[in-house]
């Protein structure tokens, strides 16, 4: 059942965040040291993302060793140089003959507008937030890239409220494990399961974004100015194309969650990675991957 667990329940996983409070920015990485079968799905119109192409089920590389996720706007790609660093530094990596490769794939989500604009996370960062990573619990709200995380954006940044980082796992039987870790920084507003404004747009109120779009308002957005990332873990064993159709999946408990979502200024991006052998049919597992995504968001704002 669902539960306020941690992506790091799934066995081969460990995270950990790197905080910067005072510029209000952050990077959170997921290492698979053993290695992981990995699949993204890359759904809003604004993404800013690395190593997506490698996932591509035609492509060559099965699997990866972290997935990063960082505030920073594409400079914040630079924190998946410093995990690339901390895991060849553990000889860990794509064995190419003549060196280990790390495969770091990443995604990286808006955040200026709440701190710095000129500070944002960096391969010291991501360097940093490997060395924080364990299979304990990992915390959730305004921290790693979550930190400077706002949602309800769309009838103008004076109405938004913070968003953050969220983790849930759903347990099932025979062992079976399926988590997730999404930082969410929405255009949108955030539902709960019964449909229901928790955090968005708000006056005295919640403004109701899809409801003031009937209305003729005005919609605010910088292009690439919001994003909601994460990913997906399971022990379920899943070959690369069914780990890159689960992550599509997974876009619907954003859906599900945040509306609207995959806008013209959103980036929203997931990953899904398989870490062990368990056996499980492929569509309950679309299914109750979602569910999990959508209450990681909900996890997220909550915290």
């Amino acid at each position: 059942m669902i539960h306020s667990g941690s992506i790091t329940d799934v066995n081969g996983i460990e995270a950990g965040h790197y905080t910067d409070e005072e510029n209000k920015t952050g990077c959170t990485v997921i290492l698979c040291k053993e290695g992981a079968v990995c699949g993204v799905d890359v759904r809003g119109a604004a993404p800013g993302t690395r190593e997506t192409d490698l996932l591509r089920s035609e492509n060559l590389v099965e699997e990866v060793h972290a997935v990063v996720l960082s505030g920073g706007s594409a400079f914040g790609l630079d924190s998946a140089c410093g995990v690339m660093e901390y895991l060849r530094d553990k000889n860990i990596g794509l064995d190419t003959g003549y060196a280990k490769v790390p495969i770091v794939p990443a995604a990286v989500l808006y955040d200026f507008g709440v701190g710095s604009s000129s500070v944002y996370p960096t391969k010291e960062n991501g360097y940093a937030a490997c060395k924080n990573a364990s299979s304990d619990s990992l915390s959730q709200g305004q921290v790693g890239a979550g930190t400077g995380a706002t949602v309800g954006k769309a009838l103008g940044p004076q109405y938004a409220q913070r968003g953050g980082i969220g983790t849930c796992s759903i347990s099932l039987e025979n062992g079976i494990v399926i988590a997730a870790v999404t930082a969410v920084n929405a255009l949108g507003d955030i539902l709960d399961e019964k449909g229901e404004i928790i955090a968005g747009a708000y006056n005295d109120g919640f403004m109701n974004i899809r409801q003031s779009s009937l209305r003729n308002a005005k919609m605010h957005g910088i292009k690439g100015a919001n994003t909601t990332i994460g990913v997906l873990a399971t022990n379920v064993r899943l070959t690369k194309v069914q780990a890159n159709k689960l992550a599509s999946i997974c876009q619907d408990g954003i859906a599900v969650s945040i509306r609207p979502s995959h806008t013209m200024f959103d980036g929203d991006t997931y990953f899904a990675l398989s870490t062990g052998k368990k056996e499980m049919e492929f569509t309950r597992l679309c299914t109750v991957a979602a569910m999990c995504v959508s209450q990681s968001i909900e996890n997220a704002v909550r915290a």
